[in-house]
């Protein structure tokens, strides 16, 4: 069965189609804009807990190495959570205090 679509002048069918396309354009951005916030302010929260940990609790290397072993076995899919990346989020904490970081301002650097 042949279905018969109306010519793109006559009904805005062009017009309409680009405007879907933008919409879906505009809400993939936005989706991945959140996502990026949200890792941003999970790793500043684990860094600022890691280096809480290690002040308090006198953690050192070997348990940042053990965190990173855990977290790779439970999260395979999950970038970003090796020894290092975990050793480097408390620069990240450091570079951005706290009142650096709310989300209005973390979505606003990052084009939210």
């Amino acid at each position: 069965m042949t279905e018969n679509f109306p010519a793109s002048g006559k009904t805005g069918y062009a017009s309409f189609l680009s405007e879907l396309k933008e919409r879906i354009r505009t809400a993939r951005l936005r989706a991945a804009l959140s996502v990026n916030q949200e890792l941003i302010l999970l790793y500043w929260s684990i860094g600022r807990d890691i280096l809480n940990r290690q002040s308090d609790a006198g953690w050192g290397a070997r348990i940042i190495d053990r965190l990173a072993a855990d977290l790779r076995r439970d999260f395979p899919e999950t970038t970003g959570l090796s020894s290092r990346k975990l050793k480097s989020l408390g620069a990240l904490v450091e570079a951005f205090p706290a009142s650096l970081l709310s989300r209005r301002r973390v979505k606003r650097r990052v084009g939210g």
